[in-house]
């Protein structure tokens, strides 16, 4: 393509561009034109009255009939939608009373449990203070009255200017003091318990016969002599069961003495305790344990036989007290059967 040509082309192509822009201009301009010129056309408006008053009109432009149109819908948008607030705002309103409510009916049982509670802890304190009594623990009462509105008492003795609620919430709150002041009450009760607890595994009280069986065939005092139809002093109890039961050992201690005697106990063995106490175990089938051997309260030491001078199978159990015997039963009735 020579230079003249495509010279030709380019301005051809030019001109042709500059006139689809000219046309588009000039269609722009006459729609912008004709809508200011359509707004600027003036109504006029007539208020005919049915009496004879003087008629208003007025005139109006496009322009402005249009703004007014588009105030009145934004009013009415507006109407609206804070009337579906409101709405919803009364629905939860609604729901809220409904909660209340509930909420008063759930304060009401809450209030009928504080008052159970209140009874219940009266209840309380007063087997508290019995069994502090009976065992005769110091209950601190001076040091509990001294704390303010932390005791039982001030509990009980609520000041009832206080309303509703807020006096529930501060009779809980010195319940809460009263029950943790107990907490060393309940400190010495189980001081003293996990005390006699202790001494009574290190002395003879438990049932020697496995399961609390067995019953007392012949008890401590006179006696006579099933063979020999003598008197004499019987130094034990004789509990009767069957052979073979196991036999336990009454105490904590250490066997001293293991032997055998045909014409008398048979096979026997004697337990040394804390405290001075003795246990001698006679007539046994079978015996599980050694001189030196350290035994605890409940341990299986023998089996019931009826060796040596015995009419049946038993036990003979004696308890010594230094070089004294005593009678079993004495001890044996705290036994756990």
């Amino acid at each position: 393509m020579s230079a003249e040509r495509y010279k030709k082309f380019e301005n051809r192509f030019i001109e042709n561009i500059s006139r689809i822009f000219r046309k588009l201009f000039n269609n722009i301009g006459s729609s912008v034109s004709s809508f200011f010129n359509t707004g600027r056309q003036k109504f006029t408006i007539m208020l005919v009255p049915h009496s004879e008053k003087k008629v208003v009109n007025f005139r109006i432009s496009v322009f402005s009939l249009v703004f007014i149109f588009v105030i009145v819908l934004a009013v009415i948008g507006t109407f609206f939608l804070y009337t579906a607030r409101i709405s919803g705002v009364s629905q939860q309103l609604t729901e809220k009373t409904t909660d209340l409510g509930k909420s008063e009916q759930n304060l009401d049982l809450l209030l009928d449990q504080v008052s159970d509670l209140k009874r219940a802890s009266r209840n309380f304190e007063i087997s508290l203070d019995k069994a502090m009594d009976n065992l005769n623990i110091s209950s601190d009462k001076e040091l509990q009255a001294s704390v303010a509105d932390g005791d039982f008492t001030s509990l009980i003795s609520a000041n009832e200017t206080d309303a509703g609620v807020m006096r529930e919430i501060s009779e809980l709150q010195n319940l809460s003091a009263y029950l943790e002041d107990s907490v060393e009450s309940f400190s010495k009760i189980t001081e003293l318990i996990i005390s006699q607890g202790n001494l009574l595994v290190e002395m003879p009280t438990l049932w020697p016969i496995e399961g609390g069986d067995g019953r007392i065939t012949n008890y401590f005092g006179p006696a006579e002599h099933p063979f020999t139809h003598a008197w004499y002093l019987h130094k034990g109890l004789d509990i009767g069961y069957g052979f073979g039961k196991p036999i336990l050992a009454a105490a904590n201690g250490k066997v001293v003495e293991r032997g055998y005697e045909p014409l008398g106990f048979g096979n026997y063995f004697i337990i040394r305790h804390n405290y001075g106490f003795i246990t001698k175990y006679a007539h046994l089938n079978d015996v599980y344990v050694d001189e030196g051997d350290v035994v605890t309260q409940g341990q299986v030491v023998g089996a019931m036989g009826s060796t040596g001078l015995s009419t049946g199978p038993h036990l003979h159990f004696e308890i010594r007290i230094g070089s004294q015997v005593v009678d079993p039963e004495k001890f044996l009735n705290v036994r756990k059967r």
